[in-house]
């Protein structure tokens, strides 16, 4: 199976970002992986209002939506101790998060049910057989071996919805602040698309070169038995906003992401979706995942090789 062509290859690194539509999973699988997140929220019945659907196809579950509902609502900030227990747990299983001001003060949806989701995560492809093939295609892993890697493990994946009108804005961050390595330069990302994202609905922006300048700020992990769980420490420099180029792609393509390039989303203001899969590789190969990131492998899932 063919990797990225000698073309893509001799692109500096930040421009080696849009693989062209249809390329993986494929169509099949496109419609599949967005099949399994889109219906599935449609049949939630009533008692399901602060909790979710359950049981879902796939083997998809919750055990404490409200919780993940307000995490949600501040990824990365400062939550509540529940809230971040069931954060901070969420790595080796399937939860739910939901969008931020979709619920009243009482609890109650202001919005459908299956459009009052921001993400599903972070163990899709550990759990789930469709999202587990995807992230495992021989594509994927051609890819992988094209880029050199050598002993590529999965991290953490996620299915965003980026709902019409409510979506969220991502503010501009690098993954390697969330998931940091020693050394850096290990982390990659890859970004599929299951819809076309436009300036509209929410694409990607993307600072070309900003891979290059290290990580100022990092989320950790408190000691345990704290009250907040997690922390930042440091602080971003002020990116210049000039300076961010957008990304739209069709569905089908993929995005590959450095762990250190900055990059956003606007918030979806259409009223199209921005359905996307994505997930992280390291090299695990002479790499040292910081036993201070949020997310940790557990003994019921230590971190997947990707070749198979």
């Amino acid at each position: 199976m063919t990797g990225l062509s000698p073309s893509q290859l001799q692109k500096p690194q930040n421009e080696r970002s849009g693989v062209p539509g249809g390329w993986i999973p494929g169509a099949g699988r496109i419609l599949v992986c967005r099949g399994v997140c889109g219906p599935a929220t449609e049949d939630w019945p009533d008692s399901g209002r602060d909790g979710c659907p359950s049981p879902l196809p796939c083997g998809i579950s919750s055990s404490h939506p409200q919780q993940g509902r307000r995490a949600a609502e501040n990824p990365g900030g400062h939550l509540g101790q529940d809230n971040t227990e069931y954060f901070l747990s969420s790595g080796d299983k399937i939860r739910f998060f939901f969008e931020k001001g979709v619920f009243d003060e009482k609890g109650n949806c202001l919005v459908p049910l299956e459009k009052s989701i921001n993400k599903i995560d972070h163990a899709l492809h550990a759990h789930d057989p469709v999202f587990k093939g995807a992230t495992h295609s021989s594509k994927v892993q051609a890819v992988a071996r094209s880029l050199g890697f050598h002993m590529p493990v999965v991290v953490q994946s996620m299915y965003i919805f980026k709902q019409p009108r409510i979506g969220g804005k991502v503010p501009a961050h690098q993954d390697a602040t969330f998931l940091y390595t020693e050394p850096l330069g290990r982390l990659l990302g890859l970004w599929i698309a299951l819809e076309d994202t436009t300036v509209e609905n929410g694409c990607l922006w993307f600072i070309p070169g900003s891979h290059t300048s290290g990580v100022s700020r990092r989320m950790v992990r408190t000691p345990a038995g704290s009250m907040t769980g997690i922390s930042i420490r440091g602080s971003d420099p002020a990116w210049d906003n000039s300076l961010y180029v957008p990304t739209e792609v069709g569905r089908g393509s993929l995005i590959l992401i450095h762990g250190e390039v900055v990059h956003k989303s606007e918030q979806n203001l259409s009223d199209r979706s921005r359905h996307v899969y994505t997930f992280h590789l390291m090299e695990a190969s002479g790499t040292v995942w910081s036993p201070e990131n949020w997310l940790q492998p557990t003994a019921e899932l230590p971190f997947p090789p990707l070749y198979t």
